[in-house]
């Protein structure tokens, strides 16, 4: 190694820390910027709004039948609740307390499943487009030409798409968690044949309404901060198409460890080290 190279990697290696610092600076100075603006440019840009909520929920165009984020979060939860019953009767099974799969539909969909399987599916569709759009926008110079009309960029880009991705969580959650339990309950109970009144029975003694209340809290900030890390990335693409994709690869990354961190700190601080039940026989 040549003493240049040597003392170019070094100086790129003690740089690092402080292009880290500076990230994480700018990361929070747009987020800050972009809730700030939020409420404001939905009340301001009405239609793009309405248009970008249309656009979140069940896709436009061709993508409406199989593209839109309720189809793809419904299907996920559909196959996760499924796996759910199938693997825990199946464990269950071999200690011979098969009865407890709905206790254990209502106590890993609520607190784990349901909440990561939508931050996923967010990130995956409405996240990964965003970053995409806004890329596109910023490459062919569409974001600059917003703000020579004298239009916030921030509030009609960035904040139109924030308040209509969480305008559709709300549904949108209510949707997943109700297709994993109805997938839980017909695999157990219809392929599976445990009895229905065995199920519910174990089903409603562990579902706690405060738990439910807990994970749509969880799902919110999920969706926000996965909203967040997608628009930023894509309102600072750069390099033309193939830094689209890279904005987007790094966007999606960010976003699942994102949902990850948070489903993390919101077990430890709602649920503790005894998970708030107690089950004895």
């Amino acid at each position: 190694m040549t003493p240049s190279t040597l003392y170019g990697r070094t100086v790129r290696e003690l740089n690092r820390p402080v292009k880290t610092l500076g990230g994480i600076g700018d990361h929070t100075i747009f987020y800050a910027k972009a809730l700030v603006g939020a409420p404001r440019a939905a009340w301001q840009y009405k239609r793009e709004t309405l248009r970008l909520i249309a656009e979140t929920s069940m896709g436009t165009g061709n993508l409406a039948v199989i593209g839109g984020t309720v189809v793809i979060v419904g299907f996920l939860t559909l196959a996760t609740g499924s796996t759910l019953a199938v693997q825990g009767y199946s464990s269950l099974g071999d200690i011979g307390i098969e009865a407890l799969t709905g206790f254990l539909s209502a106590f890993i969909n609520v607190r784990i499943a349901a909440p990561v399987v939508v931050g996923i599916g967010l990130a995956a569709t409405f996240g990964a487009g965003a970053t995409a759009q806004l890329g596109a926008m910023r490459i062919n110079e569409e974001i600059d030409a917003i703000e020579s009309l004298g239009i916030d960029p921030m509030k009609y880009v960035v904040g139109t798409r924030i308040i209509a991705g969480m305008i559709v969580l709300a549904p949108l959650y209510a949707i997943a968690l109700t297709a994993s339990f109805v997938a839980c309950w017909f695999t157990t109970v219809v392929i599976l044949g445990q009895s229905s009144g065995l199920y519910q029975h174990y089903f409603t003694t562990f579902l706690n309404p405060i738990d439910l209340l807990w994970s749509f809290l969880q799902a919110f900030l999920m969706a926000l901060m996965i909203l967040l890390i997608h628009t930023y990335f894509g309102f600072f693409a750069t390099g033309g198409p193939a830094g689209v994709g890279v904005a987007v690869g790094n966007a999606v990354r960010t976003s699942l460890i994102a949902v990850v961190s948070i489903t993390l700190l919101v077990s430890l601080a709602v649920y503790g080290s005894n998970g708030n039940f107690n089950l004895s026989g």
